[in-house]
């Protein structure tokens, strides 16, 4: 499994489903979970972006689906940054 950080910005659209129904966003979590890519941990923020989700999934390819598919509602943005341990950034950086 590959490890990934999405952080996400709410649309003003976003912002008033919230507003309107907040347990939405238990039911978003299940809808990426049915796309095959499992939410680690989920945080609220209070900033520049409305959410932080470390994600893993299989391949970049289960992540981009993820990805457009959210930001195709038209509802939030997405940033998703694929992650590593400190490890294996380290082992990284010893190989040739």
């Amino acid at each position: 499994m590959q490890i990934f950080l999405m952080l996400t910005t709410l649309t003003d659209e976003g912002r008033k489903t919230l507003k309107q129904k907040p347990e939405r966003i238990k039911e978003v979590n299940q809808e990426v979970e049915a796309m095959g890519v499992k939410i680690l941990v989920q945080y609220a923020l209070l900033g520049q972006y409305d959410f932080a989700n470390i994600l893993a999934a299989e391949s970049y390819e289960s992540i981009v689906r993820v990805a457009i598919e959210l930001g195709s509602r038209g509802t939030l943005q997405t940033m998703t940054l694929p992650c590593m341990t400190v490890d294996e950034f380290i082992q990284g950086i010893k190989k040739k």
